[in-house]
């Protein structure tokens, strides 16, 4: 008989509730899940699919270890010993730099990415981590960084709630958004419009989200830092500005109308193709509003000057009084995430502790661009990297100059590839080690959790029991760190996880300011529940969060609960959350609205918020700069698709074909200037070379501007992709060398680059 088993969707930031239909161990379909605490039913294409991308036959079963240059079936402690030998003795013999890792887009939306690539950077000892953030949103972090001193202080649209919203750079009807985990976020938009707010998007592209928009502003792309500069001007000048409760906590406002002078409306108009009365009234309307907020993505973030956007979307938000207030942009306070601490001084956040060995360029949140893992490969000398752990990564399709990177991998000495697919990365690899299916993998949010416009917790164990000859995900990466640790064999898999308990019990019972000051880690540890090393994790992340039960301590006057942010007394939450209590609700638990956080989440070196830090006041002349570039006759930006996310779900029939295709957008002006016919082909060069590309002629795209979207490419020997294979696309990031960077961020300007374009027979 048919059962169902509730699952959180793991396949975009949206984090929706679904609940599968399994006949035996299979997954035969997926709809919402209508008692789910934060989606309430909704469910998008690839929700639906969940079943389809499951069963994948495709995905590989066992390990696949190279014996004689050949990719074989082996056991799992062929594999794990295979590595075991070789990535010690890497280390012994050339030192722990050796070693490079690089972690994909999809480990934040598994339990085992979050838990275990912090420990096995450890393990290694490297400095060479690389990570989609450079290729995505780094930019946001280190705004948040410098401007509050955390870069994971990243503040959220309050969708619900809000009278004004400006979308700068971002399609969430088609992404489900990012960097604001909102379950329906179309139907959301729709909601604010019904209740008399506005809708104002910025984008090149009319988009499904531009569709929906009271007013679609279509600049050049790459032009986002100057128009928010130019908005901020407004504000300044014409005495608009009300940062309310937040004047007390912010420093550097006189310094930041300074630093502005220069970017009136009526001087980066040229440079954004607005005129300059469109961009004072934008920025009017924006201070009129009762409330408002600004959110920018991805549009925003991978052109040359991401960080700069980045930032200046926090400076409208606390300009106008919206951050950190109901209806603005407020910081969410995920369950297991870092229990609030008094306000006061912090570290801050530094860029650049350490640079890359061939260009120079220097870290960010301890990664290193993506764009520079094949030069660090590739280049002869001291500190090359001569081995490297791919987890859940295609960076051949993901990074800019494939070819390069391609070719780079071939040339390690030693690779491993945690990776359900043999893709274009993943076949350089000396060893695959392949997760189970998703439905058999327990769930938890940890990531998108700290982005979600509502606060709410939700765990689900596997809904289908793990087969004979798999290992859990989480299983996989434990035995990793154990290999890499030259203890592949002396212990067991769940000493990793016991380490990572006790270490942090350690730290938490030796701080003065817990309420767990003094006790024994070893009697807290024995509390803890869960039927495996991750789930009693899990518990002591929630027990120790800031809605947990501190293992029954009271909470301390100073530590954490005079700021607003611990539950308020009568909410469900009151009693304190543990695992059991979670695990009580498989629908989840609701948290409540987000609420005022300021300023107890800054950990600046001041305290304050930090307007104007020296390393973005350091890159306004750059900016500056570009107020007289000459702009190119034709630009490249990207595109999203409901039914993709990145490279990933190519390989699955019901979400590829119909509009999800790989096509060259092109506006009529610029195909009838140009000799580009609708259903020809046209080839497409920029720096890094060119592409012959099928043309689809469109007036989606304004004047100046094409559209090719990321992740194709499917066309390399060697994969085992089947669908992906048969329409396998194009690599837009082939087009790119890999040079241009945001250099604040080391993020690839994969948006707004200048291609030239011809006609093919």
């Amino acid at each position: 008989m048919p059962r169902t088993a509730p699952r959180i969707c793991p396949l975009c930031e949206a984090t929706c509730g679904l609940t599968l239909t399994i006949e035996g161990t299979t997954v035969t379909g997926a709809r919402g899940d209508r008692d789910d605490v934060f989606s309430r039913g909704f469910v998008c294409p690839k929700g639906a699919a969940f079943g389809a991308l499951d069963a994948d036959p495709d995905r590989l079963r066992t390990p696949l270890v190279r014996r004689d240059g050949q990719l074989r079936e082996a056991t799992w402690e062929e594999a794990y010993e295979t590595i075991a030998a070789a990535v010690p003795a890497l280390v012994r013999e050339h030192g722990a730099q050796a070693v490079a890792i690089v972690l994909g887009n999809p480990n934040v939306h598994t339990m085992a990415g979050a838990l275990y690539p912090p420990l096995l950077v450890n393990a290694v000892g490297t400095r060479n981590l690389f990570t989609a953030s450079t290729l995505d949103q780094m930019p946001k972090h280190v705004s948040s960084g410098l401007l509050f001193g955390d870069p994971f202080a990243i503040p959220v649209p309050d969708l619900d709630r809000t009278d004004f919203l400006l979308l700068i750079g971002a399609n969430p009807v088609e992404s489900n958004g990012s960097l604001c985990t909102a379950p329906d976020f179309p139907g959301r938009l729709k909601a604010l419009r019904a209740r008399g707010g506005t809708l104002v998007v910025v984008d090149p592209r009319r988009t499904r989200t531009a569709r929906l928009a009271d007013r679609h502003l279509a600049p050049r792309p790459g032009s986002d830092a100057l128009l928010l500069a130019a908005l901020a001007h407004t504000l300044l000048t014409e005495k608009l500005t009300d940062p309310g409760s937040l004047t007390e906590h912010t420093e550097g406002l006189r310094e930041l109308t300074d630093a502005l002078g220069s970017f009136t409306p009526e001087a980066v108009a040229p440079a954004c193709d607005l005129p300059a009365d469109t961009i004072r009234a934008l920025a009017r309307d924006l201070a009129a509003a009762p409330t408002a907020a600004v959110y920018g993505r991805i549009g925003s973030c991978t052109v040359e000057y991401g960080t700069l956007a980045s930032w200046l979307v926090d400076v409208l938000n606390i300009l106008t009084g919206n951050l950190d207030r109901p209806g603005g942009a407020l910081f969410p306070l995920p369950a297991a995430g870092p229990r609030p601490r008094p306000a006061g001084p912090g570290r801050g956040f530094a860029l650049g502790r350490w640079r890359s060995r061939v260009s120079g360029h220097p870290e960010a949140k301890s990664e290193l661009p993506t764009a520079a893992l094949a030069e660090e490969i590739d280049t002869p000398g001291e500190g090359r990297i001569r081995a490297l752990i791919a987890i859940a990564a295609n960076p051949v399709l993901s990074a800019p100059d494939g070819r390069r990177l391609d070719a780079a991998l071939a040339g390690l000495d030693f690779m491993v590839s945690v990776d359900p697919y043999l893709n274009e990365t993943s076949r350089h690899a000396d060893v695959v080690l392949p997760p189970p299916p998703p439905s058999q993998s327990a769930h938890h949010d940890f990531a998108f959790n700290g982005f979600a416009v509502r606060n709410q917790v939700r765990y689900t164990r596997p809904a289908v029991p793990l087969e004979a000859d798999r290992l859990d995900e989480c299983e996989i990466h434990a035995r990793l760190v154990l290999a890499v640790s030259g203890m592949h064999g002396s212990a067991q898999p769940s000493a990793v996880d016991d380490m990572a308990i006790q270490g942090a019990l350690a730290k938490e019972t030796a701080d003065r300011r817990s309420p767990l000051y003094g006790e024994d880690p070893r009697r807290l540890a024995a509390l803890l529940t869960g039927e495996t090393g991750p789930e009693r994790r899990l518990d002591l992340m929630l027990r120790l969060g800031p809605y947990g039960d501190l293992f029954g301590a009271a909470v301390r006057p100073g530590g954490g609960a005079d700021d607003g942010t611990r539950p308020r007394a009568g909410t469900p939450e009151e009693a304190g959350l543990t695992l059991e209590r979670l695990l009580a609700h498989p629908h989840g638990i609701d948290l409540g609205p987000l609420r005022p956080r300021l300023p107890g989440l800054l950990r600046t070196r001041s305290g304050r918020i930090e307007l104007l830090p020296e390393p973005i006041a350091a890159e306004l002349p750059r900016l500056r700069g570009a107020l007289a570039a000459r702009p190119a006759a034709m630009v490249l930006v990207g595109r999203r698709h409901l039914r993709s996310n990145n490279s990933w779900l190519h390989n699955v029939p019901a979400l590829v074909g119909g509009s999800n295709r790989c096509t060259l957008h092109v506006h009529p002006l610029d195909a009838d200037r140009l000799g580009l016919a609708d259903g020809g082909r046209a080839r497409i060069a920029a720096d890094g070379g060119g592409l012959e590309v099928p043309v689809e002629v469109t007036d989606a795209v304004r004047p100046g501007v094409v559209s090719l979207p990321h992740g194709w490419g499917h066309d390399r020997p060697g994969t085992r992709l089947t669908v992906a294979g048969a329409d396998p696309g194009v690599n837009v990031n082939q087009l790119l060398d890999g040079t241009r960077l945001d250099p604040l961020s080391g993020t690839a300007v994969l948006n707004g680059f200048p291609v030239t374009l011809a006609p093919l027979p």
